[in-house]
């Protein structure tokens, strides 16, 4: 394959994703938010590697576009390597979500290609974090992959980027984590203040 057919390939599978991804859950994540916010929750975003980029450059969004108290843990380096070393990888978001006092108005947002899965024991760490929203009473939301693991079976509203490729599975979810996680902050409902360059004429 030649690079303008693969770069070709590619961008017609996220057309393909576009055109075959579920718009109701999303749908639901906007009014969840708005309850969240309505109610002085506060917005807790987890991820790991691609998605613990997203989650601290989606921190920013929901804070500044939509007004909504939001943290990722994966953003404060000193408190996460401190629990991974004192206390271990499948706890690190559970702990510090006890920490933070994790109640019934909060959210977890989750992004995962996978969405956790505890008999494979992968991404246990989301796995565990879940369970214990669960247990508070916060409401779950989240944008990932694949068949959406545990975070499907337990979420308030689940958006799952549809698969076109195994081949590209990875790069399609964390891509589409953005987009999604734009078009909420965006979205009329739920947008608060103007962006800057939607300001500038």
């Amino acid at each position: 394959m030649d690079y303008a057919e693969y770069v070709d390939k590619y961008l017609s599978e996220a057309v393909k994703i576009i055109n075959t991804m579920d718009k109701k859950p999303i749908e639901k994540s906007v009014q969840v938010l708005i309850d969240t916010r309505k109610n002085a929750g506060r917005l807790f975003i987890l991820g790991v590697g691609g998605g613990a980029a997203n989650a601290s450059h989606a921190v920013n969004d929901f804070r500044k576009i939509a007004g909504i108290e939001s943290y990722a843990p994966t953003d404060n380096v000193s408190e996460l390597t401190a629990r991974v070393n004192d206390d271990g990888w499948n706890t690190v978001f559970v702990n510090w979500l006890k920490g933070s006092r994790l109640n019934a108005n909060d959210c977890l947002l989750v992004f995962s290609v996978g969405g956790g899965n505890a008999e494979k024991n992968i991404s246990a760490n989301l796995v565990e974090a879940l369970k214990y929203a669960k247990q508070k009473g916060a409401k779950i939301i989240g944008i990932v992959g694949r068949d959406g693991g545990y975070t499907a079976k337990v979420a308030d509203a689940c958006v799952i980027v549809p698969t076109v490729n195994n081949d590209t599975v990875t790069p399609h979810t964390e891509a589409f984590q953005g987009v999604v996680w734009h078009l909420i902050v965006s979205h009329p409902a739920l947008k608060s203040f103007e962006m800057k360059w939607e300001s500038v004429k």
